[in-house]
């Protein structure tokens, strides 16, 4: 997880509206109905997210080290830091510092963005369709932060990790891992490698617009 894009313009033509947008007449926030979530949770999320957001490093540390000690052997995917055995050492480690807080960097984008479903649905796939160049990652991985994150959200949050959040907060991890898997298999993405040498993945159809916009 990981994979960064450019924000499109709110304003553009057959952009979702969001969440601060009213209804005309009734003043009740507009909220995608494909997305899971109703616009009070919309509200309550992004006004816990900010907590979290906060301690976006610490809470991307202790999610992994949550995620390897119940699934020892998916550090071995990751070349940087799969020698690692104890949990100091996983604390101390920049490089799984580095990784953690860039996933949680692509979760806080589409967490800011949640009233933006075609973005933040885009974001997710193009994402988890980047993670196919992995020979040893499977599909299946991605469901396995599901727990890990939930908990280091609840250890960030303290006494604000409510029944209610906790509700929340589950919502938009399965929907954010759902679309992750939906992405992985997704044959309809290639990669192209920009003048500039950066590698993205976009829509096959989407490939020339790219490299014309680029020159």
């Amino acid at each position: 997880m990981g994979c960064r894009q450019t924000k499109p313009d709110s304003t553009e033509q057959g952009s979702p509206v969001h969440l601060d947008v009213l209804n005309e007449g009734n003043g009740v926030p507009n909220v995608d109905p494909r997305l899971p979530l109703n616009a009070r949770q919309v509200f309550k999320l992004k006004q816990s997210w900010k907590g979290i957001k906060r301690n976006i490093e610490e809470t991307g540390v202790e999610m992994f080290i949550r995620l390897f000690k119940n699934n020892s052997y998916l550090i071995q995917i990751f070349k940087d830091f799969k020698e690692l055995e104890t949990e100091d050492e996983m604390r101390e480690n920049e490089e799984l510092e580095k990784h953690a807080t860039f996933v949680m960097s692509t979760l806080d984008e589409t967490i800011t963005n949640i009233d933006n479903f075609d973005y933040i649905k885009d974001l997710a796939h193009r994402t988890g369709n980047s993670h196919q160049r992995f020979s040893e990652f499977q599909k299946e991985n991605f469901k396995k932060i599901k727990i890990p994150f939930l908990e280091a959200v609840k250890i960030t949050l303290g006494d604000r990790y409510t029944d209610y959040m906790a509700t929340v907060y589950t919502i938009t991890i399965d929907f954010v891992l759902d679309s992750l898997v939906e992405g992985y298999t997704d044959d309809t993405y290639v990669q192209i490698k920009l003048d500039n040498g950066q590698e993205i993945d976009v829509k096959e159809n989407d490939k020339c617009l790219v490299k014309t916009a680029e020159s």
